[in-house]
């Protein structure tokens, strides 16, 4: 995963071989904010100024510019899957919940 941060906001980047440039999209926000350029220097200062517009229309606007994440959401999977999950859990002696939080902060090198 190519992730540029920009102040204190993320930006997943990928080339686009179509258009031949870089492409930064920016995660975490209400709203959508990209960006384009044709090398990293350039995709970088695109990027800051993607942002400055974003930031100053929500401050325009009255709306917070970072979205609020709960900490919940539906995950569906295949039976086969669900019930290795929860095989796996019980192994190391744990909830389901308490597995899945684990392999996902160790697979984003969060904790």
């Amino acid at each position: 995963m190519n992730v540029m941060r920009i102040g204190e906001y993320n930006a997943v980047v990928s080339y686009d071989p179509e258009i031949g440039m870089f492409r930064g999209e920016f995660t975490g926000l209400n709203g959508s904010a990209d960006f384009y350029a044709g090398d990293v220097d350039r995709l970088r200062r695109e990027g800051e100024r993607s942002l400055k517009i974003f930031l100053e229309e929500c401050k325009r606007r009255g709306v917070e510019a970072k979205r609020q994440f709960s900490g919940k959401w539906m995950q569906r999977s295949t039976k086969a899957l669900h019930e290795a999950v929860t095989l796996a859990a019980a192994a190391r002696g744990l909830s389901v919940n308490q597995f899945v939080n684990e392999v996902l902060e160790e697979a984003t090198h969060t904790d």
